[in-house]
């Protein structure tokens, strides 16, 4: 009893120390999420008085700017009435000049005692005054003294800059979850304005991937990305890889002149199966990268060239060897030592001969994944498919019973075919530019579809012993994998409505046994052009 007590208290201890190690990782990150805050307030602070300081001096050059405006028009309309007007005092001053002198004659002329010397004064003043300036002149100015025109009301604009205030930010939006959707890769957020407002003019979304569950951490290994300009409450980001776990995101709401708060933020989870090659598996012939892997013929001949004076006196025994291999038999480790030097780097000597073979670096212990490759045009062979990790380092995909593969052949026969423990049956559909391979671990199941329009190629049943690697072989060309890709829709929907397996996609296991591999294209290779072989 005592323990049974003993257990009992040791669990109970490990769940709260379990606890309290979430708490204080949930406080740790409150923290620096209040620090990280606190900062900010400081900076933003600062940012929005030299933002400030900015506009207002933006009002006041504008005014400045309207206030000179302003005074040359005044200018401008004072030399104008004044040039107006002093003509017109120039013109009148002549005439009173011409007048005076006129009307003083004219006084003389009354004293003049000759009869015709009268006359001819008298016709003479007549003929002046009617030709004098004093009487075509027009007796108003042409401008007046008035400027009040040109003068300013500026109590409504005064008014305004009284009743100037911090422009009203809109509210922070709420993230509708239960409307949030993650399917094909593709993520859609949902969210809305707590209290209506007409005058949001946009949206922005701001995301970025993480490992973490929960609320977004601080100090998180990438940094978020921008979705500006948005105008409806809802955006949907197409053609993700998920890399990771889980994806957070926020928003918020912009008017003209202001951006509001950001939601609260919420994760997703984005759990997707991703591996990538395992170069260190792969046969020397083959140049492989994370997510490439392209047949290479003259792999490791540089590190041949150094060791065949030490394992291989005289280069004919190597071309020798490599002519008299068998057309339907894998070479013996014993005959293919000969063209193979010590692997350069890691363990490059996985796999030898004629397995052109890499495996992927991540194992398949339980559950539902989804991969796509896509083979280069020109590629003459390759296989796509899974296999054991204990897959020895001569065999091939599909002829030994711990592989399963679909096995593409464009060089001489061409060739489609499903293939398990050196059977082979042939599949009479179009080959696709991008095969996807789905792989239920706990139904042991394992399908190929067309990854374009998810039209199902092949389907094996297997009932799986042992966890499970990706494989792939390549001979003449390359191919490119994609990960991180969740089951489509379409594939789900298929295997939900799928009881019953029969016709293209049932096993090989089932079928006749006269439709075995006896014209493979591994057979046939090293026969036909052996300096094609390393």
């Amino acid at each position: 009893m005592q323990g049974v007590t003993l257990d009992f208290s040791t669990d109970a201890l490990q769940r709260i120390i379990a606890t309290l190690a979430n708490k204080n990782e949930e406080l740790q990150n409150f923290i620096e999420t209040l620090n990280h805050t606190l900062g900010r307030v400081q900076v933003n602070s600062t940012q929005v008085v030299s933002d400030l300081e900015e506009e207002f001096d933006t009002v006041y050059s504008i005014l400045d700017e309207m206030k000179e405006s302003m005074i040359n028009t005044i200018k401008q309309e004072t030399v104008r009435k004044s040039h107006e007007l002093q003509n017109q005092l120039t013109q009148s001053t002549n005439a009173l000049e011409s007048a005076e002198e006129l009307l003083e004659f004219a006084n003389n002329a009354l004293h003049i005692a000759d009869e015709g010397e009268f006359t001819k004064a008298a016709k003479q003043i007549k003929d002046r005054v009617t030709m004098a300036p004093a009487f075509r002149l027009t007796m108003k100015p042409k401008a007046t003294d008035n400027m009040t025109h040109l003068m300013v009301d500026f109590s409504q604009e005064r008014q305004l800059l009284q009743g100037l205030k911090f422009l009203p930010v809109p509210r922070a939006p709420e993230i509708v979850l239960g409307d949030c959707l993650v399917i094909d890769n593709e993520v859609t957020v949902t969210w809305r304005i707590p209290v209506e407002d007409s005058k949001i003019d946009h949206y922005i979304l701001e995301y970025r991937k993480t490992n973490h569950e929960g609320l977004p951490r601080v100090k998180d290994e990438q940094c978020w990305e921008v979705v500006d300009n948005i105008k409806t409450s809802e955006y949907t980001l197409q053609g993700l890889r998920f890399d990771t776990k889980f994806m957070n995101f926020r928003v918020r709401a912009c008017n003209k002149a202001a951006a509001g708060d950001y939601s609260d933020p919420v994760t997703l989870e984005t759990r997707a199966f991703n591996f990538g090659f395992d170069s260190t598996s792969s046969h020397l012939n083959l140049k492989v990268e994370d997510r490439s892997v392209e047949w290479d013929p003259q792999g490791g001949k540089g590190v041949d060239s150094k060791v065949k004076g030490k394992e291989n006196k005289g280069s004919s025994a190597h071309f020798t060897n490599l002519k008299n291999m068998s057309r339907s038999g894998t070479p013996s480790p014993k005959r293919t030592s000969v063209t193979r030097s010590p692997a350069p780097r890691g363990a490059r000597d996985r796999f030898t001969g004629e397995s052109y073979t890499v495996l992927g670096d991540t194992s398949i212990e339980s559950g539902q994944h989804y991969w796509e490759v896509k083979p280069q045009k020109d590629c003459k062979s390759y296989s796509v498919g899974l296999a054991y990790r204990n897959l020895g380092k001569f065999d091939q995909l599909g002829k030994t019973n711990t592989t399963w593969c679909i096995h593409v052949n464009n060089w001489l026969q061409n060739s489609f075919a499903a293939k398990h423990n050196n059977k082979a049956k042939n599949l009479d559909v179009p080959v696709p530019d991008s095969i996807g391979v789905y792989c239920d671990f706990d139904r042991g199941q394992l399908s190929f579809y067309n990854a374009e329009n998810k039209q199902l190629l092949h389907t094996f049943k297997v009932r799986f012993t042992q966890p499970v690697v990706p494989a792939f072989m390549v001979w003449c060309g390359g191919l490119t994998l994609s990960t991180g890709l969740q089951i489509p829709s379409a594939v789900r929907s298929f295997q939900k409505t799928e009881n019953g397996l029969g016709g293209s996609n049932s096993s090989i296991s089932q079928q006749d046994p006269s439709v075995a591999c006896d014209i493979c294209f591994y057979d046939k290779l090293p026969s036909v052009d052996s300096s094609l072989m390393p």
